[in-house]
């Protein structure tokens, strides 16, 4: 067991056909859990008896579970979700706070990686590797350090946030944000709010803490369509503004589903405010978000967020 004490909170639902991979993932962690909590979210499958057996295995396995709500609710229901097991817990006794998916495949030293480069940078506040999946499914076997295999693809997602499914955060710096968003882009506005008070959220590409998502980002819901569209609401709910939109869906055009994904992104963006549906409340936060956005678009968004983790340094010093 690790001297460093990281809690990992994992929301489900009909996970039966990935559960034993990241359950089997976790427990192999050269440093696993002090704590996990996992969510069942009313399963109708064999979730829920996997579960059982694996919290006969390992007593830092701690198994909630909630009454069945009809459907896998992604967004806001995950949130709830975590927040039933994050609710049950006392932070003070965890150095670290992982809100982690119930469909990845870790690499053995994931964890002890993290929290070294952590604690190399105490302004790092949130923090992951990157995911990557394999185009006609995942092998029986993986072997890590996940570089060159046949088949396999990465997701893309920007170095300056943790990924939404694997979010490792210092306790301290989750306390201070607020926690996450009840609502969808939860997994972009947490980043952002790292930024305003100070902190440092960061991904990185390397071969060591590269992890497999078995089930692609924006499949979670019926299809491409509806993800990519959901993703776009989320975009105009955090307060992204258009042009800016307009650039990350081309980006977005050039990945799988190529075309398709990034049209449907901005499909739900425009019709969101066509509509003039509700936005997140923090009006201080939508400008901390818009200025950095016009950086992005300027000069670049590794330069953009350098400048501005630098600049932001002030902030964090001051409430260290």
């Amino acid at each position: 067991m690790s001297v460093r004490r990281y809690c990992v909170i994992t929301p489900c639902r009909d996970e039966a056909a990935f559960a034993r991979r990241t359950l089997d993932s976790v427990t192999g962690q050269s440093e696993p859990p002090a704590l996990w909590v996992i969510v069942d979210d009313g399963s109708q499958d064999a979730t829920p008896a996997i579960l059982a057996e694996y919290a006969t295995r390992f007593p830092y396995i701690r198994v909630v579970t909630r009454r069945n709500r009809g459907a896998r609710k992604v967004g806001r229901g995950v949130i709830d979700a975590f927040y039933e097991g994050f609710d049950s817990i006392d932070t003070s006794e965890f150095d670290y706070i992982c809100k982690l998916d119930f469909d990845l495949i870790l690499p053995r030293r994931y964890f002890a990686g993290l929290m070294n480069r952590m604690e190399a940078e105490p302004r790092i506040g949130a923090c992951s590797g990157k995911p990557y999946y394999f185009a006609s499914g995942a092998p029986a076997r993986v072997d890590f350090p996940l570089e060159g295999q046949a088949g396999l693809v990465s997701e893309m997602l920007g170095d300056e946030h943790a990924v939404g499914a694997s979010k490792f955060y210092r306790t301290r710096c989750f306390r201070e944000i607020g926690g996450f968003v009840r609502q969808v882009m939860w997994d972009g506005i947490d980043g952002h709010r790292c930024r305003q008070l100070g902190w440092i959220a960061i991904s990185w590409d390397d071969p060591e803490l590269r992890f497999v998502h078995l089930r692609p980002m924006g499949k979670s819901q019926n299809n491409w369509w509806t993800g990519r569209m959901r993703h776009g609401f989320g975009q105009y709910f955090m307060g992204t503004a258009p042009l800016y939109m307009l650039a990350s869906a081309a980006y977005r055009m050039t990945r799988p589903p190529l075309v398709v994904g990034g049209l449907a992104m901005a499909h739900g963006y425009f019709k969101s405010l066509l509509e003039q549906r509700p936005r997140y409340g923090d009006a201080e936060f939508r400008q901390f978000l818009r200025r950095y956005q016009w950086a992005c678009l300027l000069r670049g968004k590794k330069r953009a967020t350098e400048d501005l983790n630098a600049s932001q340094a002030a902030v964090w010093r001051a409430n260290a």
